[in-house]
């Protein structure tokens, strides 16, 4: 369930970057390119995002730990920047999928999809029961 909800949260998060034309974000919808089509082209590639965030993101961060340290934490932008244009990269293969023009403006808006999804995990944390 958790993981619904975090693909979700990512393709409203991309959706939201794609609306910023600066940065150059574009999602491809299936054909025929419909409402529908988009909204599952979106969870579709935040399900990419969310499952190479898991099992290449955890390697990545693990083996940069200690740039994590030397940058106080600054080396996550670029690995979350990286992370963004590789899942780009996996949906070019298909007619549909993630377009990331720039790897620095792909930096940015991985920044603010992160932040995106931070509110929204401080929104859908659960409460905790009051005695």
């Amino acid at each position: 369930m958790r993981f619904l909800i975090r693909v979700v949260v990512n393709a409203f998060a991309i959706w939201v970057v794609t609306l910023i034309a600066a940065l150059r974000v574009t999602v491809i919808p299936f054909p025929p390119g419909e409402t529908l089509q988009l909204v599952l082209t979106l969870l579709a590639v935040a399900a990419v995002f969310a499952l190479v965030n898991t099992l290449i993101g955890t390697v990545l961060k693990i083996l940069a730990f200690p740039l994590y340290i030397l940058t106080l934490g600054l080396i996550s932008l670029i690995i979350n920047g990286f992370l963004l244009w590789l899942t780009a990269w996996f949906t070019h293969w298909w007619n549909w999928g993630l377009r990331v023009e720039d790897f620095w403006l792909g930096v940015l808006a991985a920044l603010l999809i992160s932040l995106i999804n931070w509110v929204f995990g401080i929104l859908l944390r659960p409460q905790q029961k009051r005695r």
